[in-house]
């Protein structure tokens, strides 16, 4: 039955290869919108601006391979940390997978295609600015990036085998 299964549903994150791990980024470049933590309550404050390697149309980063030279505060999302993060959006593959949630029915895994995301605005494609232009952070508060996308159903609980 498990080979029946997709790879996100029978394989541990901590024990995927790179390239499963890798693939189950979505793209919606939400992870990439720079955040603010309120020194007094330690909540995460979001913004709509974008780190400047971020292509605000694709949601896909200009530089991956070299991102951490560019920009030395770039996260890299690894097993190890993931239980640590509090700031991944709600729609995030790796969070929901943590959590125990299957992919979203848009998740390009599942539906096939890379718009999914798009179409569903869990992405940030035209509703961001990038940080080259925007100016300081705190007059570009937002909440949206850290709600679940307003045109996308719900996710399934996975059932975990005995």
């Amino acid at each position: 039955m498990s080979a029946d299964l997709p790879f996100w549903q029978t394989t541990p994150l901590d024990q995927m290869s790179e390239t499963q791990w890798e693939s189950l980024c979505d793209g919606c470049g939400r992870c990439c919108l720079n955040k603010l933590r309120d020194e007094d309550t330690d909540e995460i404050v979001h913004t709509d601006v974008a780190c400047r390697l971020l292509d605000t149309q694709t949601c896909q980063c200009t530089d991956y391979l070299k991102r951490h030279r560019k920009v030395p505060d770039c996260v890299s999302l690894t097993p190890e940390i993931l239980a640590d993060i509090d700031w991944l959006p709600p729609s995030c593959s790796y969070r929901l997978l943590r959590d125990g949630f299957d992919l979203p029915e848009w998740h390009h895994l599942k539906s096939g295609g890379a718009n999914g995301v798009h179409n569903v605005q869990a992405s940030v494609q035209g509703r961001c600015i990038s940080e080259r232009r925007a100016g300081p952070l705190e007059n570009h508060l937002a909440q949206w990036p850290g709600e679940w996308p307003k045109f996308a159903p719900a996710c399934a609980k996975l059932k975990k085998s005995a």
